[in-house]
């Protein structure tokens, strides 16, 4: 029987090319298999890394970024570290608020820290009346700068292989007309009559439904949501 490696130059190169496939499938399937192959796969997956300087990091490249972390690879650990010191993106803030934390949890897989780090933000961001009472109005949202609210989506995004995120919550709640009570067990907030307990009902994984995180006060009413939806920085993304 030939081996899926006696050709490794053409195994390899049509595995680089599925990674920018415009299906998501391929592009796991790829990450996967280029990880089991050793050295030869694993450049062709930091070689991706370094592509993304120019044209932008997507969730493949965040995959790959925390695939390879997890292998405790000593030589790929100080590679990352040396190349993406901070991580995969840069954190801009009209604010000058500090989102590294938010990064290094998802980074991590810790997906409860990153959650919780994001209301602490986000109510950073709303001003010391929230920060004192550790929740947000929606009157506070609708003033939020754009540049922030899409930092925070991008990290969520490009972290969690684009499962989750403010902008995702966003699109399901499009695909049910807005309509709120469909939205709730679609993304697993609720089952039936009953909400979903924090935190531990929740799923801190990746294996969450789509839109499952992060998580708003939605016990409060839907306003807050709903103003974090309808902001121009995930309502109007092109403008």
């Amino acid at each position: 029987m030939a081996s899926s490696l006696s050709s490794p130059g053409l195994d390899l190169e049509q595995l680089r090319q599925r990674l920018r496939s415009k299906s998501d499938r391929p592009r796991r399937q790829a990450i996967t298999q280029l990880l089991s192959l050793g050295e030869p796969g694993h450049g062709v997956l930091k070689d991706y890394l370094q592509d993304c300087r120019d044209r932008g990091f997507d969730w493949v490249a965040g995959t790959i970024f925390r695939e390879l972390l997890a292998l405790q690879d000593e030589a790929i650990a100080l590679y990352l570290a040396e190349a993406f010191p901070f991580g995969l993106l840069y954190l801009p803030s009209e604010k000058g608020i500090d989102y590294q934390p938010i990064q290094d949890a998802l980074i991590e897989g810790d997906w409860q820290e990153a959650d919780r780090l994001t209301t602490v933000k986000l109510c950073e961001l709303a001003g010391t009346a929230a920060k004192t009472r550790k929740w947000l109005y929606y009157t506070e949202v609708l003033n939020f700068p754009r540049l922030d609210l899409e930092t925070i989506d991008k990290l969520w995004r490009v972290y969690s292989e684009d499962k989750f995120g403010f902008s995702v919550q966003r699109e399901l709640w499009l695909s049910v007309d807005r309509v709120w009570e469909q939205l709730w067990p679609r993304i697993g907030w609720k089952q039936g009559n009953t909400w979903t307990r924090y935190p531990g009902a929740f799923t801190w994984s990746v294996e969450a439904p789509r839109g499952h995180l992060p998580l708003t006060n939605q016990l409060r009413g839907a306003r807050v949501m709903a103003a974090l939806l309808e902001h121009p920085a995930f309502a109007d993304p092109k403008a």
